[in-house]
């Protein structure tokens, strides 16, 4: 790839939760009626030169996994689908990034859109992972970050989070 793209484009509505460590942003590409293939190819060149070394899909299905296969970036796929318990599966995420953050990874966390649902799910991260205290000092925080209010779907994660067996000190 040759021209102004050689270095790729930032996914969209990219932003960090935790500087240079934990960033959130739409899927790679854009989202269902919107995707394109060659957004796609030039976001993963984006997250692959910016040192992103593990990107973790909160997608239902199993889209763009195989891009990250092709584009040599690990991954991780924590499905959570809507109208069902997302505990199980927030427990195995939180203990996933946790895990991959104390290793050095730099991480993308993305779904669809960045909307509620991964609002939510960074928001409580920070709690669970005890990096803020409280779940409304999270969502304000991620509110403010992202430039948008969370509604009530991202909230429920975010008390669900609290809920968890909180993470053990290393």
């Amino acid at each position: 790839m040759k021209g102004k793209w050689a270095a790729g484009i930032a996914p969209r509505n990219f932003t960090w939760v935790i500087r240079d460590r934990l960033a959130v942003s739409e899927r790679p590409g854009g989202f269902a009626p919107n995707h394109r293939r060659v957004r796609r190819q030039e976001e993963i060149i984006w997250l692959r030169g910016q040192g992103f070394t593990r990107v973790v899909s909160l997608l239902p299905s199993a889209h763009n996994l195989y891009a990250y296969d092709e584009g040599d970036l690990a991954y991780a796929h924590h499905p959570l689908a809507p109208n069902v318990d997302a505990r199980p599966v927030l427990a195995e995420c939180f203990r996933d990034l946790d895990k991959s953050l104390r290793e050095g990874l730099r991480i993308l966390v993305h779904q669809e859109e960045l909307g509620d649902r991964v609002m939510g799910v960074a928001a409580g991260f920070l709690v669970w992972s005890r990096r803020l205290p409280a779940s409304s000092q999270a969502i304000t925080l991620v509110e403010h970050l992202v430039g948008h209010q969370m509604g009530s779907a991202g909230r429920e994660l975010v008390v669900t989070a609290a809920g968890l067996p909180p993470r053990q000190p290393v």
